[in-house]
């Protein structure tokens, strides 16, 4: 235990003063090493097998993908049919921008992906209609989560490699939930704006023909989820093939039917993927960690402390709740779902709640971390775009972090909402 406690000691003072993530896991990595006298090639070999993983590949193309279609003209076009079906009332750009989000999430994969391609839009368009400049950016931040909820996310291909659990399995359990997070957060949008006075009070009622309009521009636009998931779920090809034909279908949509894809744009888009998926140097020192901790039985006395307190499931994921949503403050997401899912799974799992269901929760409080300073992925995406402080922002967002707890805690008493897509298209699970 005394190790323990010293590995916490190193581990905080390090993160304290400001050692990048990755560096201070491993170098807390390499102080357990030394502790319990494991040859330091176990770095190097997990460095190798963390790599490796096939699946791994669909992170990148996701976020490829979803850069070029931005660029190319798709996250532009998918505002307009957001627009038209929204129509002009009171908050009606906030509303848009959250229902945009929700579109281009089933595009790109990725929380500040989204808030970054929608944001940059609707942003300034919200400024010019009279909305405060901080509510127009957490709107954005809030909305962008979405992007790591509704499928394809990357989140949840992380914490199916390091869970083992199906990947389109976690996809299809991301729906419902996905919509309902997007429900509160448009009831948050409507009822500050009608409150403030946002947005104009007198509008066109929604018709089907501006609408039909708009499809009909976006229908390259509405054709990527469709053939990215529908392929998915069909059994066409498995996720990581799916990664591939989104890009090429950005590429080919950008390129020669809307004909905004230029070869800088395409540079840019790769640079901009370099950039997203540099996180994954996290998994050498963050996996290593976590075989480390089977060394020291933490998930047995983690599963014994919280066992001691109490077994019923919907206290324990409240308190896991709490915890990562403490944690997210200042951790990335990515290494929270790789050191904290072999801690938290096997106690969820014995008392009955789905490895499934376990992993849209962890996604969720993963969102709110995206929300949370000092880290706050979401946060400084959108501050960047309004060209304010993250302080200013980090208060505006706050009911939005309010609706995203509200959802978080309907589902941990309504666990089926999330299980019953999936289920009734593979069976339940074994």
């Amino acid at each position: 235990m005394s190790d323990l406690v010293l590995l916490a000691i190193a581990f905080t003072v390090l993160t304290l003063i400001g050692t990048p993530l990755f560096a201070a896991v491993g170098l807390t990595t390499f102080l357990a090493l030394f502790l319990i006298d494991i040859p330091y090639t176990l770095m190097a070999q997990t460095g190798y097998t963390s790599l490796t993983p096939f699946p791994l590949l669909t992170i990148p193309l996701f976020v490829l993908a979803g850069r070029l279609m931005e660029t190319g003209g798709m996250g532009s076009r998918l505002i307009g049919i957001a627009t038209s079906l929204v129509g002009t009332y009171r908050g009606s750009l906030g509303l848009v921008t959250v229902f945009a989000c929700m579109l281009f999430a089933a595009l790109s994969g990725s929380g500040p992906a989204t808030t970054a391609a929608i944001g940059s839009i609707t942003v300034p368009a919200m400024q010019k209609d009279g909305y405060k400049t901080p509510f127009a950016a957490a709107i954005a931040a809030a909305a962008g989560a979405l992007g790591s909820l509704i499928p394809p996310s990357n989140l949840m291909i992380i914490y199916g490699l390091v869970s083992e659990t199906s990947i389109p399995r976690l996809f299809l359990a991301g729906f419902l939930p996905g919509f309902l997070i997007t429900t509160l957060l448009m009831i948050a949008v409507y009822v500050i704006s009608r409150r403030r006075g946002y947005g104009g009070s007198e509008g066109e009622p929604f018709s089907w023909a501006p609408a039909r309009r708009a499809a009909w521009n976006g229908k390259w636009a509405i054709g990527a989820p469709l053939l990215i998931l529908g392929g998915i779920y069909s059994g066409a090809f498995t996720p990581t093939e799916a990664a591939s034909v989104a890009v090429f279908y950005a590429l080919f949509v950008g390129v020669v039917i809307h004909r905004e894809l230029t070869l800088a744009k395409v540079v840019e888009a790769l640079r901009f993927t370099a950039l997203m998926t540099g996180l994954l140097i996290l998994l050498t020192p963050t996996l290593a960690f976590g075989q480390l901790s089977a060394f020291y039985d933490v998930p047995a006395a983690v599963e014994a402390a919280i066992t001691n307190i109490t077994t019923n499931p919907v206290i324990v994921l409240m308190l896991i709740g709490v915890f990562y949503i403490i944690i997210g403050t200042f951790m990335e997401s990515l290494a929270q779902i790789i050191l904290f899912t072999a801690v938290f799974l096997p106690l969820v799992t014995s008392l009955g709640i789905d490895p499934v269901f376990f992993g849209i929760f962890t996604v969720i409080t993963c969102e709110i971390g995206f929300l949370t300073p000092p880290l706050g992925g979401n946060l400084n995406v959108a501050a960047r775009i309004s060209g304010i402080t993250i302080e200013a922002v980090s208060v505006a967002v706050l009911p939005f972090i309010l609706a995203y707890c509200i959802g978080l805690v309907v589902l941990i008493f309504f666990p089926d909402f999330v299980t019953w897509l999936p289920n009734l298209v593979y069976g339940p699970a074994r």
